[in-house]
Order: structure tokens, then sequence, then C-alpha cells
């Protein structure tokens, strides 16, 4: 059994693992015996005792510092005393090796641990000085961005600030202006009515000023919709009610309203239509008219007596795909035209060109502004061009989704017929929608030209089965040759007078002269359709009763119907009554809605024709009214129209009103060719 085992190093390979004898360390290691004698010593042997050689190179309390040392060797096995020698500070450390009485000595110099903690600092300093850089490069960076954005921010406030100033300035200017305006129609209603009621003997007296007094009350209507619109939209409260809409039934509803300040004015007045790929789309039928109305109406009022005035509309296929359709409307005139400084600004509210030309001229100089902000709505653009003297120009684009409907074929027999009218694009287009249905048509532009394609028609012994003259062609009219048609041809052939004009103005002298019916401009696919069918059904007989469709219904036809109408206003009642008896209606007064159902349930099914329903009412409004009819377990409780007859005339309104089961929308003060003609739209 081994009772040890003895391993032997060489010196050299202790002083190597220890780095004695490394020359370019600041380190001073020595491995000595408790004695003092040295096992390991670095470099050259000079002292044969450590303890010796500290007590030669310690300058201060040598003796003491040595005892002191030797003393915590000897009884903890370990000393760290800080010396002084030849004038520098030193850190000396002794450790007892494990297993042996040797003592491993490390002298290190301050010198070089202040080197190091010096070197050290430097690093630190370095770190600190690029770390304060990088966070004021950082801070400058943001306090330039804060800066940029501040500026940019004080910028916009002074471009906000100096934009309410402006607004502040018009609002005063169009509520300076406003006075002038709302007081001018109200001086003449008030004056007219106290003349009228001074003149009561004087028919002619009382009638001009019952005139006056209607055209003023709808100017100031005018204006008080322009204003309520406009706060609408600033409020952002203005929103748009989509549906289906018949271009054909909008443009033929335009034309009609816009008709009586045309005739007033005399302008000559023409609706074009071409390529039309969907008459049926989904749009906000009433703000889409509130559009058209506003232009228009600007056109009547700054085109002078005699002046043209010209509405367009055609389709092109939409960037939005085969669901959409492009719709171009363009409204045209050769009136005083603006000045190109105004162009700039005639989209801005409360903004009027303010010149002696217009200065006469009434208005809000909010119809613009309104009508951008709807088109925009739909997502559509406006534009404009005009000259001073020549006229201006209204564009409008809007992509339009096509409703989705099933349309009736629309084919006729193929029978030849014969357009004349001086507008070539109406004359191409009449010709292609024709074409479409079957039909061969040719066309004339003056009724020169049409006599000589009749004549020779004849004599071919191939002549034209029906005519459609324009009321308004160069040199000779359409009843003129009308009348020259029934001298020469007789009575035979279909004579149809197309006009964009009322119908009324013309009617008694058309029907002198020998026309035979008529086509209210513009000429749509579907207008041309039912408007010639009834003359071509069994190849060419018609009777009195298929007809009628292109003629306006006589008034008798509304004779005896009885409405019900809801209204809880004993004057707007009243007003009611009195105009719409005069169409022999016979009218039954509910006073709110509550009675307005109460008489429904009451009466046999079918007694009422219609009703007539406002919506502010006590008890019971017309919306609750409206829906309790259309929930009751009777046959005509789902069929009755029920026309809103309201002032409650903004779009969500009318939606509304369509969402509660209502059939139509009329908007107060009434106009009773609006009310009529509702009714006869609904009354079967």
């Amino acid at each position: 059994i081994y009772l040890a085992l003895v391993a032997g190093l060489s010196m050299d390979e202790v002083k190597q693992t220890l780095s004695l004898e490394a020359t370019d360390s600041p380190l001073f290691a020595n491995i000595i015996r408790l004695d003092g004698s040295f096992v390991a010593q670095r470099g050259e042997r000079r002292w044969n005792n450590y303890f010796d050689q500290l007590m030669a190179e310690i300058t201060d309390h040598a003796e003491e510092q040595v005892a002191a040392l030797r003393r915590d060797m000897e009884q903890t096995g370990h000393a760290s005393v800080v010396l002084t020698a030849n004038g520098e500070r030193y850190h000396l450390h002794s450790k007892q090796l494990a297993y042996t009485d040797w003592f491993l000595d490390i002298v290190m110099p301050y010198r070089s641990m202040d080197a190091e903690i010096s070197k050290l600092s430097r690093h630190w300093l370095y770190i600190a000085a690029g770390g304060c850089l990088v966070v004021l490069v950082a801070l400058l960076f943001v306090f330039g961005g804060y800066f940029r954005q501040i500026r940019e921010q004080m910028n916009e406030l002074d471009k906000v600030r100096e934009e309410a100033v402006n607004a502040s300035r018009a609002k005063s200017e169009f509520l300076s202006n406003m006075s002038h305006d709302i007081r001018t129609p109200m001086n003449a209603i008030v004056g007219m009515t106290a003349i009228a009621i001074a003149n009561m003997d004087d028919k002619a007296q009382m009638q001009n000023c019952l005139k006056k007094i209607a055209m003023s009350s709808k100017h100031l209507l005018g204006l008080i919709n322009d204003i309520l619109d406009m706060s609408k939209i600033e409020s952002g409260k203005l929103t748009l009610s989509m549906d289906q809409l018949s271009l054909r039934e909008a443009i033929d509803g335009i034309v009609s309203i816009i008709q009586p300040q045309i005739g007033e004015k005399n302008h000559k007045f023409d609706v074009v239509i071409r390529d039309i790929i969907s008459e049926e789309v989904c749009c906000d039928s009433v703000r889409l008219t509130q559009v058209l109305l506003n232009l228009l109406g600007n056109s009547v009022k700054f085109t002078p007596e005699g002046g043209e005035i010209r509405l367009v509309l055609y389709e092109e296929e939409s960037p939005k795909g085969s669901a959409y359709v492009q719709v171009h409307l363009l409204v045209e005139d050769n009136g005083i035209g603006m000045a190109p400084e105004f162009l700039d600004q005639i989209f801005d509210a409360f903004s009027r060109a303010d010149n002696k030309r217009v200065r006469k001229t009434e208005g809000s100089g909010l119809g613009m502004a309104i009508t951008k902000y709807i088109v925009d709505a739909m997502e559509g653009t406006i534009q404009v061009q005009s000259e001073q003297g020549r006229g201006s120009s209204f564009h409008v684009i809007l992509d339009l989704e096509k409703a989705q409907v099933r349309e009736e074929d629309m084919v006729l027999p193929s029978v030849r017929v014969l357009v004349v009218d001086d507008d070539t694009q109406l004359c191409e287009s009449a010709i292609a929608a024709l074409a479409s249905m079957g039909v061969h048509a040719d066309f004339a532009f003056d009724a020169k030209e049409a006599l000589k394609m009749i004549a020779e028609q004849y004599r071919q012994q191939d002549a034209y089965r029906i005519l459609i003259l324009d009321w308004k062609l160069p040199g000779m009219d359409g009843l003129a040759l009308t009348r020259m048609i029934r001298k020469d041809y007789g009575d035979e052939i279909p004579i149809l007078l197309s006009s964009a004009y009322d119908w009324g103005e013309m009617e008694a002298e058309a029907k002198a002269a020998g026309v035979t019916g008529f086509l209210s401009k513009p000429l749509f696919r579907s207008t041309l359709f039912y408007g010639l069918k009834p003359f071509l059904t069994d190849e060419t007989k018609h009777t009195e009763e298929e007809t009628e469709h292109i003629l306006e219904k006589p008034e008798e036809e509304l004779a005896g119907c009885k409405i019900l109408v809801a209204e809880d206003n004993d004057l707007n009642w009243e007003i009611a009554n009195e105009l719409l008896s005069a169409f022999g209606l016979e009218l039954e007064w509910a006073e709110n809605g509550q009675i307005c159902l109460d008489k429904f349930c009451q009466s046999q099914a079918g007694y009422y024709d219609a009703i007539l329903m406002d919506l502010r009412m006590p008890v019971m409004t017309g919306y609750e009214a409206t829906e309790a009819i259309r929930s009751l377990e009777r046959e005509d409780a789902k069929s009755i129209p029920i026309i809103a007859m309201t002032a409650d005339a903004f779009a969500e309104d009318i939606k509304r009103c369509m969402d509660s089961g209502m059939n139509a929308h009329i908007p107060k003060p009434i106009d009773v060719r609006d009310v009529v003609r509702q009714l006869k739209k609904y009354i079967k």
C-alpha cells in the first residue's frame, strides 16, 4: 500500500506558470517561506531574505510594517498591506499556498493601477461623451422635427385663421345680402297682398298681384332651402339616399319643373341624349335633381331673354367595371358667362360675382357650393368652362351602379319612320335607338327636306308609317309642317310632336293642326318604344285607349277619386282642399295619424284611392300611421298609395318615408302640379 505519491516540478516550470519571469507585467511576484527565504524569486537574486529586502526598500516605518506583515502571515496565512518604497506606493498581498508552507507574495505598484484606472476612466469618458453626443444629435433631430411640426401647425393655424376670417367676412356679406334678398320677396308678398286687398273688385289687378306673390314665394322658398342645405353641409349631416332611379323619369321631371322658368324668358331649350347604355341606375334622385336644377336655374337666370339653354346626357363605360356606367350631364347656355378670376371661387360658399351684370339677379350664392358638395359626395366630378359674353358650360361626371332590373324586350315591327329635328345629335341618337328595336328610320333637318322625303316614299309606295316632328323647327315649325302633311296626305299617318316644352302650351293648337300624340324630350329608347308601340299594334291599328300614355292624362282622370288627407294644421288642410278639389278630387280630412288610421280601418276596402300623409302630427305621426296601415290584414292595406306631404324635405326624411312604406314624397309648400302628377302616377 502506498503511503504517499510524490511528484516533482522543476522551478523553471513554476516560474513560467506563475509568470515570475514576465518583464511586461506591472506585478512583482515571489514565492517565499515564512522565514523570508525565497523559493522562487523574480529576476536576478539580489537578496537572500525577502523581509530584509522589504526593510531596505520601505522608506516609512519599515520595521513596523514588516513585523505586521509577518504576524498576519503566521496567524492567518495571508496578509495585505500598503507600502511606500522609493517614493512610490505599492500594494502587497501575501497568500499561503495550499498544502505547503510557501507564500505567494504579489506586489502591485499603485502607478500601474492608476494608469489602468485612468485608461479605463478615459475610455468611459469617451463613451459618455459619445453617448451624450448621440443623445444631443437625437434631441436636435427630435427638436428639429418638432420645430418643423410646430412651424407647419403655425402655418396651418395662420391659414385656418385666414380662412376663418375670410369665411366670417363672407358670411357677414352673405347675411347682409340675405337680409336684402329675403326682404325683397317678403316686401313683394306683403305689398302685393295689400294691393290685392285694396283691389278686390279688379280681377285683372288681383290676378297680377297673386301671380307676383306666387313668384316671390317660390323665390323665398329657394333661398330658405339653400340656407338649410348649407347648414346641413357645414354640420356634416347632409346624407345621400341611394335608390333605383330611371334616368328617363328623372330628366322628364327636371324638364317639367324648369319649363315655366324657360317659358317666362322665352329661351330656346333643347334636351339631347345619346349613347345610353343603361336607363336604370342607383342614385339619390332628389340630390341629382337638385344638382341639375341648380345648374339649369343658373343658366335661366344668367341667360338673357331669347337665349339658348341645352341639357345633354350621354353614357360611357365606367372605369369601375361592368356593374357601373359613367353618366355625363352637361348644362350649356349662351348667357353672360363668367370672368376668369371668378371661376376659381365659383364653388365657394357665399360667393357671388360682384359686378353690375349680376347685381340685380336674385340668389343666395350657395347653389354652386351645394352642387359641388353633392357631386363630391357621389364621388363624381364637376367641371366648368365659361367666357364673358359667350356663355357657360357645366359638365358633371358620375359613375353610377346599374340597377338590377329586367328590361322588357323592346322590339317593334320593321316599319319605316321619319324623324324631323334640326339637332344632329338627337337625330342620330333616335335613329340608333329605333334601329336597335328593328325600325327603319330616316331623319330630316327641316320641313322642306321632310316634305321631299315623304313625297319620295309615297312615290315608291313605301310610305312612312309614323312621323316624329320637332315642335320648333327652323323656318317652318312642327305645327305648320303637320298642317301641310294633313292637307296633302290626309289623316292616315300618325304624327307625333316631340318637344322639351310643356304639352299644355301647345295641346289645343297641336290637336287642331292634326297632331296625333306627343313625345316628351329627351327621346330615350323607352320613350320611343312606348310612344310608337300603340301605333304599330296589329301592324298599324290603334285605339284611343292605347295612345293615352303618350299624351298627358287629362285632369278628368282624377275626378271622383277619394283622397284621405292626414294633416294637423287647419290652414294647410284648407290650402290642400281648395287646390286639389279644383281637379275633381274628393278630399276627406284626418286631423292626426290616429284619426287617419281609424278612418281607413272603418272604410270598405278600396274606398280611398290614396292617402296624403303629413309626418309631424300629434297622437300618431305619419310614419307610425303608415306602418300601422301597411300591417293591417286587408286587401288594400298594402296597395293603397300613401304619399308624404310634409315640410321635412331632406334626403334622410325621404328615405325614412320610403322605409316606413310610403310610395312618394312631396315637399311643402306643395306644388299642386307635383301633387297631381304623383296621384296620376299611383292611382290606377
